[in-house]
């Protein structure tokens, strides 16, 4: 069943924390809320769990309302950051205790408990203690205890957060898998943009309590909606330069810094902006060691090796700009380098709104 949000709002006190007009979360999706400390996202998930009830608006599961239900009503689990398992208890006490509360019999609640073991390879940590586990271990078992209530909706909120990194990349792909197995919806909430661009199906950015877009992955990294967005994701960050426009030989031109940079797929009518701010993603800036009429000279100031890639910092007509390049490619700080920019990898955006201009902004989000 379908999860909606109708004018959902939640306000504490005067400070306004959520506002969602309209969203639509389809059943069985892996469905990310994504955003910096503070933005909602957390928030949103709570009202969802009943964990906080919405200043306005309507949750609606389904043919189902939400909104005023108490949580054990909701038919949803919810994975904690904290994994909040019960020390006293071993593996199956923890996996078995909601069942227990839900009043079912010995022999259901060891099935149930025996399929979502297995699920999650906990068989040989049964008769083990929270203490007794790792953090990854103890995150399969949180996971484990909402999978045994079978539920319609999971829930997780930064679940993957206190783990290491090569533990968070080996969750991830678990939970990725977990997912396609079970066939359940999955709301996720993350600060961390490779959490969001690596498991979902379809994502939520957030700032400052309102849905910035919402879309697929692939949608939000090539046409995002905003600035905010498109410096939200990826790693480096995008290049975002002050850029004057201009009617030039070829159709329009962006001057930025010292430098003239072609935009001749353009409508005419984007020159009303005049001043507008232009993005270019690090991987999309080209580095050649070759002096071409077409190429831009530079200076690498800064050189970062990053396992398979290198990060530079490029010097060039009085502004400065991030590139990827191959870590064997072996570049030199103070070496001099020339630079393209494919003008169809640029974006521009309104400088003092941070909208997407162009014929391919994106529309209203959903």
């Amino acid at each position: 069943m379908d999860l909606r949000f109708e004018n959902v709002s939640k306000r504490f006190g005067e400070r306004l924390a959520v506002e969602i007009p309209q969203l639509t979360i389809r059943r069985g999706e892996f469905f990310t809320f994504v955003g910096p400390s503070g933005c909602g996202k957390s928030t949103t998930l709570n009202l969802i769990a009943g964990l906080e009830e919405p200043s306005s608006g309507t949750l609606q599961l389904g043919d189902r309302r939400l909104t005023h239900l108490p949580p054990h009503q909701r038919d949803v689990a919810f994975v904690f950051q904290s994994y909040a398992l019960y020390p006293h208890r071993t593996v199956f006490g923890n996996l078995s205790f909601p069942l227990e509360l839900a009043g079912l019999s010995r022999e259901s609640i060891r099935e149930r408990v025996r399929q979502a073991a297995e699920l999650l390879g906990l068989d040989p940590l049964l008769e083990k203690y929270p203490r007794q586990l790792s953090g990854g271990e103890r995150q399969r078992v949180a996971v484990g205890r909402a999978i045994v209530r079978q539920p319609q909706l999971f829930l997780f909120d930064e679940p993957l957060s206190n783990l290491d990194a090569p533990l968070r990349a080996q969750m991830r792909k678990e939970l990725r898998h977990l997912h396609q197995r079970l066939g359940t919806t999955f709301i996720y909430v993350t600060h961390d943009q490779e959490e969001a661009l690596s498991l979902s199906d379809r994502i939520a950015v957030m700032r400052k309590g309102r849905i910035q877009q919402c879309g697929l992955p692939r949608e939000l990294y090539e046409r995002p909606v905003n600035a905010f967005v498109a410096s939200f994701f990826g790693s480096p960050s995008i290049n975002l330069l002050p850029a004057a426009l201009a009617a030039g030989p070829d159709g329009i031109a962006a001057r930025i810094g010292e430098l003239q940079l072609s935009l001749a797929g353009l409508d005419a009518k984007i020159l009303e902006a005049g001043v507008v701010t232009l993005g270019i993603r690090p991987e999309h800036v080209r580095v050649s060691r070759e002096p071409l009429p077409e190429r831009w000279p530079a200076e690498i100031s800064l050189v970062e090796l990053h396992g398979g890639q290198t990060i530079l910092e490029l010097q060039l007509g009085g502004f400065s700009l991030t590139a990827v390049e191959r870590a064997e490619a072996r570049y030199r700080e103070g070496e001099k380098v020339w630079v393209v920019i494919p003008e169809e990898r640029v974006h521009l955006f309104d400088p003092s709104t941070g909208n997407r201009l162009g014929a391919d902004s994106p529309g209203p989000t959903s």
